[in-house]
């Protein structure tokens, strides 16, 4: 590429990126209108600053300066360390950064407000841990619970969510790591793994050049303000290593392929039984078998998932049962005076500090080389960056779907990290000279987003 047409692509990128803003600064603006429709305090959007979740609340706390250290840190030393170590090295240090930044991120809120006291309010899973004591009569009467008017109504968050969710935290509690600080250590710590299996799988599919250059900015992900704290983080780090060890096993990257695709089965399965909107992983796998253009994995996978549904049936809980019950309690709710119309694109513009502005630029560098790459998946696989677009435009698919169902109207910036996640590998795209810059924009938005705004999650 000559100098003067990679300035043209940069300034595409800017293009590109001042766009993204603009959506988030109407979607913003247009939101304070619309909440002029007085329904509560939080009007009739039921946010305090659409299209986010959150309260305008300048602060500091004891997470800023840390915060700030380890942006600079990875800014600086981040693009240079991902090519140097080797790639045994790497996976942890980018798992261990990425719990760096996520941690400092929380505390800029505080340690009970920030940590944890943010998964026992009561809408959160932990008020209801005190209330299973037996586990087949949990799984038996669990959907009776959701509706507004049942007895002994289950929390939004529970009520929302298959009972795996619940039953983790349950768990936790019984083996004696009950109580908020250790649910949201455990949400961090699975949550951020999503790093390490994002890097497994574009290496897997991609090659290792294009994982080492993505690597910095997985670790500076703005979307790490809602991993710490909220469940959907914990959710996002389970979907992530099911697509990761899917990817090993379909390009036969293991030693012990169909036990490990059997393992992304065991993965995948638990996620739907974690959240429902998370079938829609399916797109993903897809994407990722026709990258490696192998169904071998298939059968495997399939028995892993349909061990959880033998499981989770046999104890009483039929997912088609919880799920439209839930769409009924989901329009018992806030669901029901939010206005479709402006959550279909509000939801994407909340996605725009959630991905950052590097993603921004990524994925319209991938918009080049995606459709080459699937006009030619007949005759050979993608490979490279023609490998990575499908990657990323699969992520981006899987929010369209859940943008057009209705059922993702606010608080998507917390709901949909699981593909969020999968967009952040299209930094990779972007010149390498440049990573820096974009890798401070990233820190820019999450830091300004979590010291001007009280989240929340």
């Amino acid at each position: 590429m000559t100098v003067s047409a990679g300035k043209r692509e940069c300034r595409r990128d800017l293009w590109a990126v001042a766009g993204a803003v603009a959506l988030f600064v109407s979607a913003a603006l247009v939101g304070r209108v619309i909440n002029r429709t007085v329904y509560g305090t939080e009007g009739i959007l039921r946010l305090g600053w659409p299209p986010l979740t959150a309260w305008w609340l300048p602060h500091f706390g004891p997470g800023s300066l840390a915060a700030v250290v380890v942006a600079v840190l990875v800014v600086v030393h981040g693009p240079s360390t991902a090519q140097r170590l080797s790639w045994r090295m790497l996976l942890p240090a980018v798992w261990g950064a990425a719990m760096a930044w996520t941690w400092s991120l929380a505390l800029v809120d505080g340690w009970e407000r920030g940590v944890a006291g943010r998964l026992t309010t009561g809408l959160e899973y932990l008020r209801s841990v005190g209330a299973v004591h037996d586990l087949r009569a949990f799984l038996h009467d669990f959907t009776q619970h959701i509706l507004v008017g049942s007895p002994r109504i289950w929390p939004a968050h529970v009520a929302g969510h298959p009972p795996g969710a619940l039953l983790t935290f349950v768990g936790l509690d019984r083996i004696g790591l009950g109580g908020g600080a250790w649910a949201a250590a455990w949400c961090i710590t699975v949550g951020t793994s999503f790093a390490a299996a994002v890097l497994v799988t574009v290496r897997a599919l991609c090659g290792e050049e294009l994982a080492r250059r993505a690597a910095p900015f997985l670790v500076l992900a703005p979307a790490a303000v809602w991993i710490g704290v909220s469940a959907d983080g914990y959710f996002a780090g389970v979907a992530a290593w099911a697509v990761a060890l899917l990817a090993l096993a379909a390009t036969r990257r293991t030693r012990a392929p169909r036990l490990t695709a059997l393992g992304a089965g065991l993965l995948l399965g638990w996620t739907w039984y974690l959240s429902y909107g998370l079938t829609v992983l399916v797109l993903l796998g897809a994407a990722v078998l026709l990258i490696a253009r192998s169904a071998r994995p298939l059968p495997y996978v399939l028995l892993g998932v349909a061990a959880w549904v033998a499981a989770f049936t046999a104890g009483g809980f039929w997912w088609p049962d919880g799920y439209t019950t839930l769409v009924e309690r989901y329009y018992q709710g806030a669901a029901k005076v939010r206005p479709y119309g402006y959550f279909i694109w509000a939801n994407l513009a909340a996605q725009v500090v959630s991905v950052g502005l590097a993603a921004i630029a990524g994925l319209r560098r991938a918009a080049g080389p995606l459709w080459p790459a699937v006009r030619g998946m007949r005759r050979e696989a993608p490979a490279g960056r023609g490998a990575l677009a499908v990657l990323v435009a699969a992520g981006l698919c899987m929010m369209l779907l859940a943008d057009a169902s209705g059922m993702s109207k606010a608080e998507t910036e917390r709901i949909w990290l699981t593909f969020a996640v999968w967009t952040l590998p299209a930094c990779a795209l972007l010149p390498r000279r440049t990573h820096s810059w974009w890798l401070a924009a990233q820190a820019a938005v999450a830091l300004l987003v979590n010291h001007l705004l009280l989240t929340g999650w």
